[in-house]
């Protein structure tokens, strides 16, 4: 049984202040992840969480990963940008995009990240935007073929297909790509590859692993290279269904193995998902009821606030507060779009819901807000932070029609 880290009382009180739907994230359970992800690669003298700001781009949140000591993974210009102003700067950002800009390379540059190539034709690239190559590179690597270990029950969005995916380099172009580096001037060297998504097994990270580091060590026997840091990059998922058993981050800690002769180097993660999504929810009223060949209930969020269920299929656990033990009615949860996908459940077993009743969306501080859209004219909603005290807090206010307008050209 999942249980919101919200209350109806509370949720009724913030209402007052920020009309619903809004996201609200729960600071103690950010700060309580972030410092179990550290404690279970503390034996990593190097060990960097690299925080995926595309999954949660909100600078209350990141301020707060920086305290408990993460960097940020970027992959766009404005997130550089938003890392900077959050006070990142040089090797606590990790900057690993695809089809890059020059300007996003010049900028990365100048705030001393670690870049992380994605194909074999960006050295030169590179080399020709700055005139340079940081001393410190990393490479992305695509292994080909299929990976299966950890599969998530949403199947669908496992990318278990390495080969099918645009990512990385093959084996062959890796070697290629540090070779070319060094000859440019880099002198430490990284390697990152992403093989699946939100995986719920503790074996992924370990089997992940143990791949890159046979690389590493054939990489630096080819190329005289050093090898100095490995990117796990993200892939260590969240139960989203009740059903579903949580990963223990510390067994997985320890299921990471150093060969022999590679104790210097340093481990990254990047597990957006992993710290944020339990750690968020869509909080929405129930505004409609509907009662033709189904049973429908209208709410005031819809997948404009959270995409996920409208073009994954994908799952979110939804209680309706102050019912959490009530006997259950089977609904649709929908929203408002013009769009017949825009369901955040279908055929749920849900408490009798009444007009005015509060539901939680659970599971959406990761992948949630940021994906959020425009269509049909909807509004983005606010960002609150529930303090460790009880408090809470506007990190980002809700968009007014003035916004939506402001960039048009009348």
């Amino acid at each position: 049984m999942k249980r919101p880290f919200l209350t109806l009382a509370q949720a009724q009180e913030i209402k007052k202040t920020y009309p619903t739907p809004f996201h609200i994230y729960d600071e103690r359970g950010i700060r309580a992840t972030a410092r179990a992800l550290n404690a279970a690669f503390g034996w990593n003298p190097g060990f960097k969480e690299y925080f995926a700001v595309k999954a949660t781009p909100t600078p209350g949140i990141l301020k707060i990963l920086k305290q408990e000591g993460c960097g940020v993974d970027c992959s766009s210009l404005t997130e550089l940008m938003m890392a900077q102003r959050c006070g990142f700067s040089g090797h606590e950002i990790m900057f690993s995009s695809n089809e890059t800009p020059a300007e996003e390379f010049q900028l990365a540059d100048q705030l001393g990240a670690i870049i992380n190539l994605d194909d074999l034709t960006h050295v030169d690239f590179l080399y020709e935007t700055l005139g340079h190559v940081p001393e410190t590179i990393s490479c992305r690597y695509n292994p080909g073929g299929t990976f299966a270990l950890g599969e998530s029950e949403e199947g669908f969005q496992v990318m278990d297909h390495p080969g099918q995916a645009k990512y990385g380099m093959t084996r062959p172009q890796l070697t290629q790509a540090f070779t070319r580096l060094k000859e440019l001037g880099a002198e430490r060297f990284g390697l990152h590859a992403f093989l699946a998504s939100n995986t719920i097994s503790n074996d992924y990270y370990p089997a992940l692993a143990r791949l890159l580091f046979q690389t590493a060590v054939e990489l630096a026997e080819e190329t005289g290279c050093r090898i100095a840091l490995i990117n796990l990059s993200g892939g260590v998922g969240v139960p989203y269904r009740p059903d579903q058993s949580a990963n223990d981050i510390f067994a997985i800690g320890e299921g990471v193995l150093i060969p022999a002769g590679m104790g210097n180097v340093a481990l990254c993660t990047e597990l957006g998902r992993f710290l944020l999504a339990p750690n968020g929810h869509l909080i929405t009223t129930a505004i409609h009821a509907k009662h033709i060949y189904k049973e429908y209930i209208g709410v005031d969020a819809c997948a404009a606030n959270l995409m996920r269920p409208a073009i994954y299929g994908a799952y979110h656990h939804i209680t309706v507060l102050g019912k959490e033990d009530a006997p259950c009615d089977v609904y649709d949860v929908v929203g408002s779009l013009c769009e017949n996908s825009d369901k955040f459940a279908i055929d749920r077993e849900l408490p009798k819901i009444d007009m005015g009743d509060i539901l939680v969306i659970h599971d959406t501080g990761a992948h949630g807000f940021s994906m959020g859209y425009n269509y049909n004219g909807k509004l983005r909603s606010a960002e609150l932070l529930l303090r460790e005290d009880g408090s809470v807090e506007l990190m980002r206010r809700a968009e007014t029609p003035d916004d939506y307008f402001a960039t048009l050209v009348w």
